[in-house]
């Protein structure tokens, strides 16, 4: 599609006709995929939580991060663009996982995600559970090879196994390194913090290549230097970001199974990835939003803003990606 047909993509129902309470609960209101035929980023949810090792709940999670998507416009200011005017964004619904049956889950979420990118979308992922973020990896690492990593969590979830099971929210990482779907030169945990099982954690966590940024180190050196650390440490890479909302404070993010004290801000959590827009954000996720737990939205406004903000960065992108492609083609 040309620059000038852009006026073609769906974008939002309009909030000056229809209020933002009424019509159907996509994200930011945006069309459905089949309403559309065929998106650049389409938003999926896994509404999945079986493999969480504390309070359950976040097989909600996707549905409460569209309801409070509701009050996002559609000209995104701190990144100066019209996300769903630069690429067709759409909600592509739900990938209905077995909640009885991990392995079988695990298999159902990277069949459907093989499917969505053969479209050749970018997957924004509302979980769900972080367990999903394995079978994503695997399906983005099909497409781009091994991908770079920034992980924001609390946790490190380079675990070996829970009561024996491989796949849990705890281990995808440590899964995904295994499997060799991760650039091991470029894997970085942020907002990390709390109590570990012990120091050979951290030890095992620093073999399979993972620098951490803790929380401690976002208050202390701010979120610019943060987001140069972490650009430096990707460069042109493909990149895949994959966000626990327990990475915030429990200020800012109650609604979630494992909280622990002393995290980020949302404020913090946005400016960062706002300094990451010129990264190759290939695809995301946001997972383990517990709407149980929630108090006022609080916990759904800061994932959807979250989503948000990579999907203004993927639709930047895009839009980049297909101008340089029309320029190299009228030379």
């Amino acid at each position: 599609m040309s620059s000038s047909d852009q006026s073609a993509f769906r974008g939002p129902i309009d909030s000056s006709r229809i209020p933002r309470y009424a019509g159907p609960a996509t994200f930011a209101r945006l069309p459905r995929l089949d309403e559309v035929g065929t998106a650049d980023v389409a938003v999926v949810g896994v509404p999945f939580d079986s493999g969480v090792s504390y309070r359950p709940g976040a097989r909600f999670g996707g549905n409460a991060i569209r309801e409070a998507s509701r009050l996002l416009r559609p000209y995104n200011p701190a990144q100066d663009a019209s996300p769903f005017a630069l690429a067709q964004v759409a909600d592509a619904g739900d990938i209905a996982a077995n909640p009885f049956n991990i392995n079988e889950a695990v298999e159902t979420v990277e069949a459907a995600a093989d499917e969505l990118l053969g479209t050749g979308a970018r997957m924004m992922t509302l979980g769900g559970d972080h367990t999903i973020a394995l079978p994503l990896l695997r399906s983005v690492a099909k497409k781009h090879g091994p991908v770079a990593l920034l992980h924001f969590d609390a946790h490190l979830d380079t675990w070996d196994t829970y009561f024996g099971a491989e796949y849990t929210h705890g281990t995808p990482f440590r899964r995904a390194v295994e499997e060799g779907i991760l650039d091991t030169e470029a894997l970085s945990h942020v907002g990390t913090r709390g109590p570990l099982y012990g120091k050979q954690d951290l030890t095992d966590d620093e073999k399979m290549g993972f620098g951490i940024v803790t929380s401690a180190d976002i208050y202390r050196r701010g979120a610019d230097e943060v987001a140069d650390q972490l650009r430096q440490r990707i460069g042109n890479r493909p990149l895949y970001i994959s966000i626990d909302i327990d990475c915030l404070d429990p200020a800012h993010a109650p609604g979630t199974g494992t909280p622990e004290a002393g995290g980020m801000t949302s404020r913090e959590l946005l400016e960062i990835l706002r300094g990451l827009s010129s990264c190759n954000l290939v695809s995301a996720d946001v997972v383990e939003v517990a709407p149980a737990y929630d108090h006022a939205e609080i916990t759904a406004v800061a994932a959807s803003h979250t989503a948000y903000e990579l999907t203004t960065i993927m639709s930047r992108q895009i839009a980049a990606s297909r101008a340089a492609g029309e320029d190299q083609a009228a030379r």
